[in-house]
């Protein structure tokens, strides 16, 4: 096999390596599946303003998050049942984000539980909350998390329904016989039956609480003293509701564009988020970053970090262990080329003056002295 050069490269390899069902539940977006197009193309639409004969010989990528000091702004998004993907799933993730020395958010609808995946030692890792019916699994849950040491609740907003996700449907997607919901095995919780359509969808339609409002946002800083980021924002208007509400941060996602279809990319959200956030609270970018171009561009934008998603699971099933590392290591060395050749040796030197956008006002031209 050829040699894997880049994130992207990992999908080819996964489709051929899973099962249609497993594959098409990872890779799809919903609906038309227009934004999942869109969330990478957007990148493609900002261009570089490099400065040029500044000493780049020492660049420094770190940076911290909520107070944790990490090797770089580049972090791993929760995604569901790694286990389809490779036999060690979440483990094989929470190991290979160790030494990189960045942060893992773990699923609730992970195929390992936050006890074992804690186990796996030492790490700075998230927990993504998806708030059931039953107010005492969610109380219960998010305890579990901080015994485990589990630093932050990443709560999912974008959710109180599925998204129309069809090839789900068309394949009646449900989670394979020999896995389950980790989290919640012990609350009879932990599988999904078989549906007429997609079985998560009936599963999140059954469980998921559709009631979900910003009082619960308040209620969950009442059982936990961890920090709430709120994941799934994508308008100014929120961002200022959400930090009124005491959100300790913002995740600009539009889920990896499986819920609502024709909502923008979340780099084209990005600006718009941040500047209703004026700096109270940190706001960070998921969906569609396969590139340290991408994470530049974010950064430039104002996002505090990035997360990456499905580069996981698919470099996961290609390589496991070994190829989610290499997704962190070839990101963070682009991301680090991307800084030296735009003249940044440090992520306090990334400003909006080093990107171009389409919907920038153009510079200003000085006429030349004739």
């Amino acid at each position: 096999m050829a040699e894997v050069t880049n994130v992207t490269e990992y999908q080819a390899i996964a489709k051929e390596k899973l099962p249609k069902m497993v594959y098409d539940y990872y890779a799809s977006g919903a609906e038309d599946q227009w934004t999942l197009a869109e969330n990478r193309n957007a990148f493609s639409r900002i261009l570089f303003r490099p400065r040029i004969l500044i000493d780049v010989s020492k660049i420094d990528m770190a940076t911290t998050v909520l107070g944790f000091k990490i090797s770089m702004p580049i972090m791993i998004a929760p995604t569901a049942m790694q286990k389809m993907a490779h036999p060690e799933g979440e483990y094989a993730t929470a190991r290979a984000t160790t030494s990189p020395g960045t942060i893992m958010t773990l699923s609730s609808w992970a195929t390992s539980s936050v006890e074992e995946v804690a186990s796996t030692g030492p790490g700075i890792r998230f927990f993504q909350l998806y708030v059931y019916k039953d107010r005492n699994v969610v109380a219960q849950l998010v305890r579990r998390a901080e015994r485990a040491g589990f630093k932050a609740i990443a709560l999912t907003v974008d959710t109180p329904r599925l998204g129309r996700r069809e090839a789900d449907i068309k394949n009646r997607f449900v989670l394979p016989p020999f896995l389950t919901l980790k989290n919640f095995e012990g609350l009879d919780l932990g599988s999904m039956d078989k549906a007429e359509d997609s079985g998560l969808a009936s599963y999140v339609a059954g469980q998921i609480d559709r009631t979900l409002s910003w009082k619960d946002v308040k209620w969950l800083q009442t059982i936990t003293s961890l920090p709430i980021l709120v994941k799934g924002v994508l308008t100014a208007e929120d961002t200022r509701i959400a930090i009124q509400n005491g959100a300790s941060g913002i995740i600009v996602s539009n889920h990896g564009a499986r819920q609502l279809d024709y909502v923008p990319s979340t780099i084209m959200a990005l600006e718009e988020v941040v500047k209703a956030a004026q700096g109270r609270v940190p706001v960070f970018l998921d969906g569609g970053v396969r590139r340290g171009t991408d994470v530049f561009k974010a950064l430039a934008l104002g996002a505090a970090g990035i997360f990456i998603g499905r580069p996981v699971v698919f470099s996961l099933a290609a390589e496991g262990e070994a190829g989610v590392r290499k997704v962190l290591q070839m990101l963070r060395d682009e991301f680090e080329l991307t800084m030296a050749l735009s003249g940044c040796r440090s992520l306090s030197e990334i400003t909006r003056n080093h990107i171009v956008t389409e919907w920038d006002a153009p510079k200003a031209l000085i006429a030349p002295r004739l």
